[in-house]
């Protein structure tokens, strides 16, 4: 290292300003670090890691040493397929934006995967089909923690107390700064309300707008108002791009995730806990009220949702929600023992057999072990029945049981941006000096986002974003 390129020196010049501390802005930062460019992060929240903290189920990636199938390469195709409209009628120039952006995600997933392991020291050997998945690609750890925290908690121990980085909670981006061509810097509120402007370019990463209700939300699907969320009430942060020249795409496009826990000691709470895909990867269940399965629980995350609002009695109440239970078995809890401890400590599941169960839910599941042991073919077609292990049900066979209704999850639409990370304007140009990863963003996953490629785009475009910039920092300082 140059003396120039020292921490000391470049501390004495203008930082790279990141905006989120959650996996696409620590991605970003990570990268930055690793080329010596000084970083200062900024997050409103009282506490880094975002929602990227919550994540649960894992990141994807193939193909990998870690995967049960060899050389998975159907990625591509099944992201997609799930991607469904606004990428099949995309005009031409715009479909090819959005199949690039693809083809960065699924290509780039192996590495994404074996940074996280190899270099940042992550578990993700783990390995489960979510669904809309035709094979196994999701990655999580063996251990008791949930991948989102896992690997949030690593890339924070690994920037902490380096002295090119710093950290700034509580601090509200409210304006991008930008002259002429050229994103400059930010400002921001932070304690007492104090306005503090910051100088540099900029990468932004401030997740979605799923809590947004009163605000994002109510304007583009009015349609969503009453359903619970995933997600803490904050506005979304896309017009901040808007308003210096970003282009916004795929606003409509939400997703409600189909299994939320409805916490019977507050049923009508506005943010629920997720329950993780992978609940229903590992083999988990979905049943009516009356105890009859009616989907596919491994289908695409829009078809399970379509079906419980489609199947399930509403209940009444403040908020929107269905009358669904889902169910699992033993061989499932061991695949998940972190996950259903954690449920069934806060209430949101409960260990009981199946001669507690209705005579309607007795039936449902044999008949769902049936074909699990490949006496007859699964009533739905599910092929993948992860690490259920029931096969023949007596009335002492144990299980575990939570209600569950559809929550809004995820934001599809956000910001125009491309393969580089660069934030477009309406024209497609990109804007100097400004980049964007994450959820904030927009085009990638078109009407439905794949289990375990959140967290797959916060990595490989936050990466993107953090090289790119930078390169653009070094060059705008001459700094080798």
């Amino acid at each position: 290292m140059s003396a120039l390129s020292s921490p000391s020196t470049l501390l004495q010049f203008k930082p790279t300003i990141v905006v989120g501390s959650g996996l696409a802005g620590l991605s970003a930062a990570s990268q930055l670090i690793c080329h010596h460019v000084p970083v200062i992060m900024l997050d409103r929240a009282p506490k880094p890691g975002g929602n990227s903290m919550k994540a649960s189920s894992g990141i994807n990636g193939a193909p990998t040493r870690f995967q049960p199938v060899d050389n998975d390469q159907e990625f591509f195709g099944d992201t997609v397929k799930s991607a469904g409209t606004p990428f099949t009628s995309s005009v031409s120039a715009e479909r090819l934006r959005r199949e690039r952006l693809i083809e960065t995600l699924t290509q780039s997933s192996p590495s994404a995967v074996y940074w996280l392991t190899d270099e940042k020291g992550v578990d993700l050997s783990k390995v489960t089909q979510l669904g809309g998945h035709s094979h196994p690609r999701t990655h999580r750890g063996a251990g008791k923690r949930p991948p989102g925290n896992s690997i949030i908690t690593a890339l924070l121990d690994s920037l902490n107390g380096n002295p090119l980085f710093e950290l700034r909670t509580n601090s509200k981006v409210t304006k991008i700064l930008r002259e002429a061509d050229e994103v400059m810097g930010v400002e921001y509120t932070g304690e007492n309300d104090k306005t503090t402007t910051l100088h540099g370019p900029v990468v932004f990463a401030t997740g979605g707008f799923a809590g947004d209700s009163h605000g994002l939300l109510s304007q583009y699907r009015p349609d969503l108002s009453g359903l619970p969320s995933t997600n803490d009430a904050r506005e979304g942060s896309q017009p901040l791009l808007e308003q210096i020249g970003g282009a916004l795409i795929d606003m409509d496009q939400v997703q409600v995730h189909p299994t939320g826990f409805v916490d019977q000691k507050d049923p009508s709470a506005a943010v629920k806990f997720l329950a993780a895909e992978a609940l229903r990867g590992e083999g988990g269940i979905l049943l009516l009220g009356e105890g009859r399965r009616f989907v596919n629980e491994l289908d695409t995350r829009e078809h399970v949702t379509n079906a419980v609002m489609g199947s399930a009695t509403q209940l009444d109440g403040p908020m929107r929600q269905w009358d669904v239970s889902l169910l699992l078995d033993e061989g499932t809890v061991s695949a998940l023992a972190s996950h259903v401890e954690f449920y069934v400590w806060k209430g949101l599941m409960h260990k009981t057999t199946a001669s507690e169960l209705s005579s309607e839910a007795f039936r449902t599941l044999q008949d769902y072990a049936d074909g699990v042991a490949g006496r007859k073919d699964d009533t739905f077609g599910r092929k993948a029945f992860g690490n259920w292990t029931l096969t023949d049900v007596k009335p002492d066979s144990v299980v575990y049981t939570g209600k569950v209704t559809p929550v809004t999850h995820f934001t599809m639409g956000g910001a125009i941006f491309d393969e580089y990370s660069r934030v477009l304007d309406k024209n497609g140009t990109a804007i100097q000096g400004l980049w964007a990863a994450g959820e904030v963003t927009g085009g990638l996953h078109g009407q439905n986002r794949l289990g375990g490629s959140s967290l797959l785009e916060c990595v490989v475009f936050g990466r993107i974003a953090g090289d790119r910039a930078a390169a653009f920092y070094k060059k705008h300082y001459q700094i080798p």
